[in-house]
């Protein structure tokens, strides 16, 4: 451990997962935090959201990954639940080409609320349900492709892909703040009995070196 990790080098991003209501959402974020999945889980109204921790280059970095619960129902969801997000989850059921169709409106809610470099993935949910497929895996490639996405197809109902899609977006952030960190003054260090907060002022300088792609046939 370096003399910088000493009492804990620490990050906190903030990811939000958006999409259409039933697509998921809730469920990829039990499965990820808790490794817990409930078949008859219903939308409820508010905020969620759940924190979680994994090292990066010896440093200790947190996810705070928040979820609509909900709100999309209403079209209730707003800027505040966008501020200070720097990584998305963008969902659709593969087994409902509408929820496909909504992605853009999506892509478009986040750009019009988020003022920072956003790490971006496209998560084609719900992958076990192949026989009722309505959406292909190639159309999720391309899509994402042509919008600058991660992609990844995944299943909260038997863990495919799950924790890879969020460990994907958590290093895209960091390599993303480390590089604005090394070239730029825009992000600033606060340093505070050995605690990094990482503030961003808003100038997007970087571009995504390559997309990652995965289907659901992928472990």
């Amino acid at each position: 451990m370096s003399s910088d990790d000493e009492g804990g080098e620490e990050y906190l991003f903030k990811i939000v997962i958006i999409g259409d209501s039933a697509v998921g959402k809730s469920n990829l974020l039990s499965r990820y935090a808790r490794n817990e999945f409930n078949l008859h889980s219903k939308a409820t109204i508010g905020v969620e959201f759940q924190t979680q921790s994994m090292e990066i280059d010896g440093k200790e970095v947190k996810a705070q990954i928040w979820d609509t619960a909900g709100q999309e129902r209403f079209r209730a969801v707003t800027s505040a639940y966008y501020r200070g997000a720097v990584g998305a989850l963008v969902v659709y059921d593969i087994s409902r080409r509408t929820t496909f169709d909504s992605v853009g409106r999506w892509l478009d809610e986040l750009k019009t609320h988020s003022d920072t470099t956003v790490a971006r993935m496209l998560v084609g949910n719900k992958c076990d349900l192949e026989n009722i497929r309505d959406v292909s895996v190639e159309e999720g490639k391309s899509l994402a492709e042509a919008e600058g996405l991660f992609f990844m197809e995944t299943s909260a109902l038997d863990s495919t892909n799950v924790k890879k899609a969020f460990e994907i977006v958590i290093r895209e952030i960091y390599n993303n703040v480390s590089r604005k960190v090394l070239n730029s003054d825009t992000y600033k260090a606060e340093l505070s009995l050995n605690r990094v907060t990482l503030v961003n002022n808003g100038t997007d300088g970087s571009k995504k070196s390559q997309n990652y792609f995965s289907s659901c046939c992928s472990r």
